[in-house]
C-alpha cells in the first residue's frame, strides 16, 4: 500500500494534474485514504519500540520506578492495536464512504415519535465525538417529536462504522406521556447507506419513479414555505420512498433526493442479493415486535443489548449520549467472525 501511495503522489507533480479538479481531488482523497490505512501501524510500530527500550532500561537499571510508566506505555499500545484491528475490518468497498442515515418512527404512536427524536439526538452526539459532520436532508415532525428523519453523515469510514446501526430499535420505559406512568414499548427503524462518488453507477430510469413536490414545512424562511421546492421520489419496485426539502431550489433538492434513492437502491439490491444466502435483511423487516436489533430498557432495570452480537452495558446514559463504539465494535467483530454461524 504504502508503494501506491508514492506511486500516486508522483503523479500528482506531474503538469497538467489539476487541469481535471475533480478528478485531481479524488485522487488525493484516494491518497488520504490509503495513508490512514498504513500510517497508524508504522506509529503503532514505533510506540512498540519505544515501551521496549523504556522496558529494557528498567530492566537494566533496575529503576523500579519506571513501572508505572512501562505499564502505561504498554497499556497504549495495546489499546491502539485493539483500535486499528478494528479499523482492519472495515474492508469493504464502500466502508470508507461517507452515510445516509434515516430513522423512522415505527408501532408505538406517540412513543415511537419521541423514540425516533431520542436516537436523532443520539446519533447526533456520536457524530460529534467522532470529528464527523452532520447534515439535515429531511424531517417529517409529528405530535410527541419525528416521524421520519433524513440524514448525511460526512466522514472517512462513516458507513462502515454505522452500516451495523441498520435494523430495528426497540424501547422499553415508564411512559412521560402516560398520566398512569405504565410502561410502553416503542420501536424505531434505521437505515443506513453508503454516500457514492459519482463513478459508481445506479441505473434509475425516469419510468421506474414517481416524483412528487410539495411545500417545505419547517425551518427555512418564507420562501421555502411559499414555493413547491421540496421532492419525494418513490421507487416502484422497491417500494423505497425519500424526500428532501433541505435546499430553496427544488432542482437542488431533487438531485440530492435521487443521490439518497441511489444509495438506498444499492443497499436494496445488495441485500437482496443477500437474502438468496441468509433469511433475514434489516430492509425486509417490520418495524414492531420480534424483528429488533438492539433493545434499550429504561425500566425496570437499564440495560442496552445487542441482540445479535449479544453484547451488553447497563450504562444506558452513555449509550444514549452518542457512546456507541462499543456496540459498533462488537458488531464489525461479529460480522468478521461469520455472524455467529457455526
Amino acid at each position: 500500500m504504502k508503494e501506491g501511495v508514492r506511486r500516486l503522489e508522483e503523479g500528482t507533480a506531474r503538469p497538467g494534474f489539476w487541469d481535471d479538479r475533480e478528478a485531481a481531488e479524488k485522487v488525493m482523497s484516494d491518497i488520504k485514504k490509503m495513508k490512514a490505512r498504513y500510517e497508524p501501524w508504522a506509529d503503532l510500530v514505533s510506540e512498540l519500540e519505544n515501551a521496549q527500550t523504556l522496558f529494557a532500561l528498567a530492566e537494566e537499571e533496575g529503576d523500579e520506578s519506571l513501572e508505572d510508566e512501562v505499564v502505561q506505555a504498554f497499556k497504549a499500545v495495546s489499546e491502539t492495536h485493539n483500535r486499528l484491528k478494528i479499523l482492519q475490518l472495515l474492508g469493504e468497498p464502500t466502508d470508507s464512504s461517507s452515510a445516509f442515515l434515516t430513522i423512522h418512527s415505527g408501532a408505538g404512536g406517540t412513543e415511537s415519535c419521541d423514540w425516533s427524536a431520542m436516537l436523532y439526538r443520539m446519533y447526533g452526539r456520536w457524530v460529534e465525538r467522532k470529528g464527523f459532520t452532520m447534515s439535515l436532508l429531511d424531517i417529517q415532525e409529528a405530535e410527541g417529536g419525528i416521524k421520519s428523519v433524513d440524514l448525511q453523515v460526512e466522514g472517512d469510514y462513516a458507513h462502515g462504522l454505522l452500516k451495523g446501526e441498520g435494523g430495528i430499535h426497540r424501547l422499553v420505559r415508564i411512559s412521560p406521556f402516560d398520566s398512569a406512568g405504565r410502561r410502553h414499548t416503542s420501536f424505531a427503524s434505521v437505515y443506513v447507506s453508503p454516500v457514492f462518488d459519482d463513478d459508481v453507477e445506479v441505473e434509475v430510469r425516469n419510468e421506474d419513479i414517481r416524483v412528487d413536490t410539495y411545500r417545505a414545512s419547517g425551518a427555512g424562511g418564507q420562501h421555502v414555505n411559499k414555493t413547491s421546492s421540496a421532492v419525494r421520489l418513490t421507487h416502484f419496485e422497491s417500494g423505497i420512498v425519500v424526500q428532501c426539502q433541505n435546499e430553496r431550489s427544488q432542482l437542488k433538492n431533487r438531485t440530492t433526493a435521487m443521490k439518497v434513492l441511489k444509495s438506498r437502491l444499492y443497499e436494496y439490491y445488495r441485500q437482496k442479493q443477500e437474502l438468496e444466502r441468509a433469511s433475514k435483511a434489516a430492509e425486509k423487516k417490520d418495524i414492531g415486535w420480534g424483528s429488533q436489533i438492539r433493545s434499550y430498557v429504561f425500566h425496570p432495570y437499564t440495560m442496552v443489548k445487542d441482540l445479535r452480537t449479544r453484547y451488553e452495558t447497563g450504562n444506558i446514559a452513555s449509550v444514549m449520549d452518542g457512546n456507541l463504539d462499543s456496540f459498533i465494535d462488537s458488531y464489525l467483530q461479529w460480522r468478521s467472525d461469520g455472524m455467529g454461524l457455526s
